[in-house]
Order: C-alpha cells, then sequence, then structure tokens
C-alpha cells in the first residue's frame, strides 16, 4: 500500500527531476498534487519546472558527480529524467545501489542514446524501422552517407527537438550536415546516425503507459514537425483499425523491453498499411501536450500515477483536440505575451506560458491548445489563437 506523508517527514515522498523545461514542470505540479515533495534539477537557473519546485539544483546533467551528489544528499523516493542528454552510467550505477530510476537506468540508458534504442528495436527485437548506419568520425559519415543513399536524414545520437538534426537533400549538403550534427547535439561532438528517408504518409506518437494494472494506450497523435521539432500536434491521428494494431503491438514491444512504469512516447512511421518504428522517450513526449485539454488524465497526470505505482482504470477522452508550440524569434530575457483576451475568446481553448528565462535565437516559450467536434476545427482554432497571440521580445 503506497502511503504518502506530509513534506520532510518521515512518511514523506520525494522525486528529483533531472530535467525541468515545461515537460518537466507538468510532471512536478502532478506530483505536488500528490503530495510529493519536488526536486527540480537543469542547467539554467529558474527553469519553469523550478518555479513550482521545493527545491532546485543548477548544474550540467552530462557531470554524473553532481548528479551522485544531489541524489546522495536528497535520498530520493523517485530518480525521473526528463532530458535526453544526461550522465546515464551514473543513473545505472546509483540504480545498481537501490534508487528507483523512472522507469528504470537501462531504459533511460538506451533511449537517451540514439545507437543504444535503435540497436535493440532493430537488431534485437526485430522491429522494422528505417536502414541506418552509425558514424563515428568525418571519413565514416561521408561513407554512411554514401552507403544509405540520399536523400537521408542526420541526427547525433544523444539530441532532442531537432537540435543537430538535418537532411541531406542533394550531394552538396554533405559537409554542412556533418557541420550541424557537431554543432547542434545535446552532448557536443560525437558519433551521428545516418537514417534512410521514409516516405510515409504520416507520423504518430503512440503514448504508451506502463503501470500497476498493465499496459495502456492513448488515442493516436498525429503531428507535424519542421527541422525536426514539433510545430502541431492532433489527437486523434485518424488510422485504419488494423494499422494501430499493428502500432500498439510494436509500442508495446519496444516498451516491455525497456520495463519500468511511466509513460513512454512511441513515434512512428506509417506508409499504406506499413508501420515503421523511429523513437521512444521513456517520459511525457512533447506532441503529447495535447492531451492537457483532449482527456481527464493528461499524459503528465499518467505519468505520475504510474510511477507511484497508483491504479489507472480508465483513460477518458474528451474529443478532438489539437496543440500549437509558440516559438519566439529573437535574443531578449524579457518576453512579454499579450492579445491573451482574443485568442482565449475562442471557445474550447487553452494556453500554458511556460515562463522560460529568455530566448537567443528561437526557443519554443509556450503552447496553444483547442478542443472541437473534428481534428480539422481543432487544429484551425489553435492556428487562430496563434495569430491573436502577440509577443514581445523586450
Amino acid at each position: 500500500m503506497l502511503k504518502i506523508g506530509t513534506v520532510n517527514k518521515s512518511e514523506g515522498k520525494k522525486a528529483v527531476l533531472l530535467g525541468s523545461g515545461e515537460l518537466g514542470k507538468e510532471v512536478a505540479i502532478e506530483l505536488q498534487r500528490l503530495g510529493v515533495q519536488v526536486v527540480a534539477v537543469d542547467n539554467y537557473e529558474n527553469a519553469p519546472a523550478m518555479q513550482v519546485s521545493h527545491k532546485n539544483y543548477v548544474f550540467s546533467m552530462l557531470n554524473g558527480d553532481k548528479i551522485r551528489e544531489v541524489i546522495t544528499k536528497e535520498k530520493p523516493d523517485f530518480i525521473i529524467p526528463e532530458v535526453e542528454a544526461i550522465a546515464t552510467s551514473t543513473l545505472v550505477e546509483l540504480e545498481k545501489e537501490g534508487f528507483n530510476v523512472v522507469p528504470t537506468a537501462q531504459a533511460a540508458f538506451l533511449t537517451m542514446n540514439r545507437e543504444g534504442i535503435r540497436r535493440l528495436a532493430a537488431e534485437k527485437l526485430g522491429i522494422k524501422t528505417s536502414p541506418y548506419k552509425f558514424a563515428s568520425t568525418k571519413d565514416e559519415f561521408f561513407k554512411a552517407v554514401q552507403e544509405i543513399g540520399i536523400p537521408c536524414v542526420v541526427k547525433p545520437i544523444m539530441s532532442s527537438s531537432g537540435h543537430g538534426q538535418s537532411v541531406i537533400k542533394s550531394a552538396d549538403d554533405i559537409e554542412n550536415a556533418w557541420k550541424i550534427s557537431q554543432e547542434g547535439g545535446r552532448a557536443g561532438k560525437g558519433k551521428v546516425i545516418v537514417e534512410g528517408f521514409v516516405n510515409f504518409d504520416y507520423e504518430i506518437t503512440l503514448l504508451t503507459v506502463r503501470h500497476i494494472g498493465g499496459t495502456s494506450f492513448l488515442q493516436p497523435i498525429g503531428h507535424y514537425q519542421k527541422d525536426g521539432d514539433y510545430q502541431e500536434s492532433w489527437q486523434p491521428q485518424p488510422m485504419k483499425p488494423e494499422v494501430l494494431k499493428k502500432a500498439e503491438e510494436i509500442a508495446e514491444k519496444i516498451t516491455s523491453a525497456l520495463g519500468g512504469r511511466g509513460i513512454f512516447g512511441v513515434e512512428m512511421f506509417v506508409s499504406k498499411d506499413e508501420v515503421i518504428f523511429s523513437e521512444v522517450s521513456p517520459r511525457p513526449h512533447d506532441t503529447g501536450m495535447v492531451t492537457m485539454i483532449s482527456q481527464d488524465l493528461s499524459e503528465f497526470a499518467l505519468h505520475v500515477r504510474a510511477v507511484l505505482g497508483l491504479p489507472i482504470p480508465n483513460i477518458a477522452f474528451h474529443g478532438p483536440s489539437a496543440s500549437k508550440a509558440v516559438v519566439v524569434y529573437g535574443k531578449s530575457n524579457d518576453i512579454v505575451f499579450s492579445g491573451l483576451e482574443e485568442a482565449l475568446n475562442i471557445p474550447d481553448t487553452s494556453i500554458r506560458i511556460f515562463s522560460k528565462p529568455g530566448v537567443d535565437g528561437h526557443r519554443r516559450m509556450a503552447v496553444l491548445l483547442a478542443r472541437a467536434d473534428s481534428i480539422e476545427i481543432a487544429r484551425k482554432k489553435v492556428n487562430q489563437m496563434a495569430e491573436k497571440l502577440q509577443i514581445e521580445c523586450k
């Protein structure tokens, strides 16, 4: 039986969030709703989750010694990784010492490195993926591109939100693609994956929850990306029942291999009736922010319930919904939003402003949410909201 006592008392529960962005902020809120003390960690001050946490620390999560120092000091009941670039070997060590890493240290280790998860899916589990090659040096990279063929996609093995990612459309793009991959990865220079370009009809995120009662699937989420970064998502993505069944089988296979409890964002391409595995995140997914308006328990609430070992008897879906990322361009540490009255005057809409401390270039700073009788109308609503929203970089 789960017992959650008062914060800082003998039966109190504590979670350390390794990563405190907008997704971590929602996880922190859900943890606090259930009485769990939250310690937020990120590599910059005043990160979104820090604004709603009990305590916070600032350091790079590639620094395994600092992670160990904080975990040893705080002695959390749960270590919840919320970013890709992290000292996963330290998490593996901490788990062996008895700490609870969500969903497991091995899941974090494999999924936060594209090589680990791709080899698990394609080579161990026999799940269909795009053709791929890994390259550690520039010479290996040129050879990999030649073997995979053009067009192809290049990604650092450790990155997220499109950082360091590019598409090679002609031989003229090869040199620049290597440069982008070495400058844009979350962990700096290093190994890349060269993937064959998949001609797909659409791509989905199938949020999959492993919990005390088994495995549950949310309605499939369709999404639109630009340069590897999510721009819009909608739920449900229309799919043939037999194709959805294939997607669920792949999701269950990969998440069962990773183990543990929590929510997984399983990304897949769909080409006609064929489902091709792309990636998996062992935590809430950015495209899944649409669940904050589409259902009674958001992906964040489901993640926390699963992590705490609480039951998830049902997930009530409220109707077709859409989300749209608000990306701010410029350089400023003083971002001002206005036009909220007009944007929120559209029925069945909502907005989350992340309160990130600044932008230098471009950065996702908010998300717009809408629900309607169809995904087409919901998507139209979030775009109407975007037109009414005004953003000033002072």
